[in-house]
């Protein structure tokens, strides 16, 4: 990709702005940063209405309270929980100190400490929610930023860009719109720390851009999120669970139910079970205001393609609501893939869409097994009683999080972390943590007393009762 020169103009004098009134100002007091952050909460309070008009449009056909409900409420809540705790976050944390200097009365901390700006890549499907929550954490380090809304929902860019701009002077929060070449341009300059929300192909690229610059990523980027239902489930509540985690954002989340592993001898009872609980939720698809629509028409083809790919090779597909592809428009039923092959590609791509893979297990560590030979996932689930081979899940198996007997919950909780782990991303933030990983950690000692290294026979010229003093501390 040629990259885009105007842009890298236009954000590296907004990046130089920022970062010489970060070294002006010093670390913003608890004060600043509660103002800051009450000054997002108040412009998507006061333009929650158009964000939500802003993405039914993008989206061609977005449930209006849905958007307000996760764009809007969940963004304002991980505000209002960094500026409700941020100035306990920021207390310094005192630190023992060992022998022999805590014998000369010597102190240490950890101070953290704000970075500078960051630049913040959010995503089409969350494209709120994907740059208010990591700024409510960058906000509470203390940091300034520059956020790039996703060019495939350019109402709502618009909306947050007109909303932003006249909220805060660039030196504090800017944005910037665009395509790739736009986020390429911001992922090339010397941010003091990067969040991209995304694929895993785009966030290879962005990690490589912010090498040059020796730049820290955040990275969130999905996956195929493992369900397993477990011998013991209850069937019908673990496809209502999975039924609505599939019918939110039309399957359009990071953290969406993927592939399901189901006992073989309850395969058929559940797809039953999942298609009864669908269609429940959704009975029509074409014109049903409730059902999200797949983005755009490329999207469109992608989903269809992989249903399509999967029956060439031998899989069943079932429909819930069990219609027929509407003729127009960018809404789907869901489509339940049985028993595809491994070479699938529903079984390699995550499916980010109105599709999911069902698939017939005989004991559990073949689950188990299957899970670590793909990629760590972002999310995984887990149904059923039995709280041995709960913990054997949980326990042989890493994800970036997981939640039990319900889906998609675990990112919400905003005293816990949330990211991914190899594949599936790296850091995290989420209350504290993102607190944590916008700030740097530095480590501050002071000396309180004299220097009685040379009575100690701790400095040159070294004497063998030193050298023995020391070998007498090599200790298992």
């Amino acid at each position: 990709m040629e990259r885009n020169s105007a842009a890298q103009e236009q954000i590296s004098a907004i990046l130089d702005l920022q970062h010489r009134a970060h070294t002006a100002a010093g670390s913003a007091t608890a004060e600043q940063r509660r103002a800051r952050i009450q000054r997002v909460i108040d412009l998507l309070v006061a333009r929650a209405d158009d964000i939500a008009k802003a993405l039914d449009a993008d989206f061609g056909g977005r449930p209006e309270g849905y958007s307000l409900m996760n764009d809007v409420v969940g963004s304002i809540t991980a505000l209002k929980y960094s500026r409700d705790h941020l100035e306990t976050w920021m207390a310094p944390d005192e630190r023992p100190v060992f022998a022999p200097y805590d014998q000369l009365g010597a102190t240490a901390r950890v101070l953290h400490q704000p970075k500078g700006s960051v630049g913040i890549i959010g995503t089409w499907n969350a494209p709120v929610y994907t740059l208010m929550s990591p700024l409510a954490g960058v906000f509470a380090a203390g940091n300034r930023a520059v956020l790039k809304p996703s060019e495939l929902v350019p109402r709502t860019a618009e909306v947050l860009a007109d909303a932003v701009s006249a909220a805060f002077d660039p030196e504090d929060l800017a944005i910037v719109t665009g395509g790739p070449d736009v986020a390429d341009a911001l992922t090339s300059l010397p941010f003091d720390h990067l969040v991209f929300t995304g694929s895993s192909a785009v966030g290879k690229l962005v990690m490589a851009n912010a090498a040059t610059n020796l730049v820290p990523v955040t990275l969130e980027l999905g996956g195929k999120s493992p369900t397993i239902i477990g011998a013991g489930a209850d069937l019908a509540d673990a496809a209502h669970r999975i039924a609505v985690g599939k019918a939110t954002n039309g399957g359009q989340i990071c953290v969406s139910p993927d592939t399901v592993y189901v006992p073989g001898d309850r395969l058929d009872d559940f797809t039953g079970a999942l298609r009864e609980a669908y269609t429940a939720l959704l009975p029509t698809i074409e014109d049903n205001a409730d059902a999200v629509a797949i983005v755009n028409d490329r999207h469109v083809t992608r989903v269809d393609g992989y249903v399509a790919d999967a029956v060439e090779r031998g899989a069943r597909v079932e429909s819930a609501p069990d219609v027929p592809l509407p003729a127009t428009g960018r809404r789907r039923p869901l489509r339940m893939v049985i028993e595809p092959p491994a070479d699938a590609v529903i079984r390699q791509e995550e499916i980010f869409g109105p599709a999911v893979v069902l698939l017939g297990y005989d004991a559990i560590d073949e689950v188990i097994d299957a899970i670590n030979t793909g990629p760590k996932p972002l999310a995984l689930y887990y149904f059923g009683t039995d709280v041995i081979e709960r913990e054997a899940v949980v326990d042989r198996t890493l994800s970036g999080g997981v939640t039990i007997n319900e889906v998609m919950m675990h990112p919400g909780l905003q005293d816990a972390p949330f990211g991914g782990v190899g594949g599936s991303g790296m850091g995290h933030y989420n209350g504290r943590e993102g607190f944590l990983e916008f700030s740097h950690a530095r480590a501050v000692y002071e000396s309180a007393g004299p220097d009685l290294r040379g009575e100690w026979g701790m400095l040159p010229p070294y004497t063998e009762q030193f050298r023995a003093m020391m070998a007498a501390q090599v200790t298992p």
